[in-house]
């Protein structure tokens, strides 16, 4: 350890003056949370966590992205010691995250192969549904019903009837979909506060 004096200042330096600082141990610094308060950082999370209920529910929010950052956010305000939470319990998350929006995207084609579709009527689900995602909440619904209706009619070359038929199974499946969404969110919810009051 060199100390450098200078203008009256005193300057302890390491041996390693460029060492690069660690981004994860300043946002965790006493200094940022110190005054939070165990009250304060619970209201936080129980509202980031009631609004990822609520996106899980209804798909006007990204619900699971919202839990995600439920957790992070608690550890982050508590610390390691205080929120309970293991380093693990983020990958845990993350992976039920990623899950759920896989689950979401193709359930459309799913339902729609169970109900008899081609394959052209799988792809119109899968395509609606992404295109869906950007006019929520009802394009969730009516992109794959109308990608997979689309494409029976102009590629598998469909009758009417066969292509709403397929058109109803994409829309059954996605409700499908949003049906595990839910069951995945509470299943993240739960995992939260076994991690913090019993695991962690």
């Amino acid at each position: 350890m060199q100390r450098l004096v200078a203008d009256g200042f005193s300057i302890a330096t390491s041996g390693n003056p460029c060492k690069p600082c660690g981004v994860w141990e300043s946002i965790q610094s006493s200094a940022v949370w110190d005054g939070v308060g165990v009250g304060a950082a619970w209201v936080v999370t129980s509202c980031l966590l009631l609004a990822g209920v609520i996106g899980c529910v209804i798909p006007i929010l990204p619900g699971h992205l919202i839990l995600l950052m439920a957790a992070v956010a608690h550890r982050l305000m508590l610390g390691a010691e205080g929120s309970g939470l293991e380093w693990w319990s983020f990958v845990i998350l993350g992976v039920l995250m990623a899950l759920s929006q896989t689950l979401e995207i193709i359930s459309g084609a799913a339902g729609t192969r169970w109900f008899g579709g081609t394959c052209w009527g799988a792809v119109g689900a899968l395509v609606g549904g992404i295109a869906g995602m950007f006019f929520m909440p009802f394009g969730l619904l009516v992109g794959p019903l109308a990608g997979a209706f689309v494409c029976e009619i102009s590629f598998a070359r469909k009758e009417t009837l066969e292509a709403v038929h397929s058109g109803v199974g994409s829309m059954v499946g996605t409700l499908a979909g949003m049906g595990i969404k839910i069951v995945i969110g509470l299943v993240m919810i739960v995992w939260f506060f076994l991690d913090v009051w019993f695991v962690g």
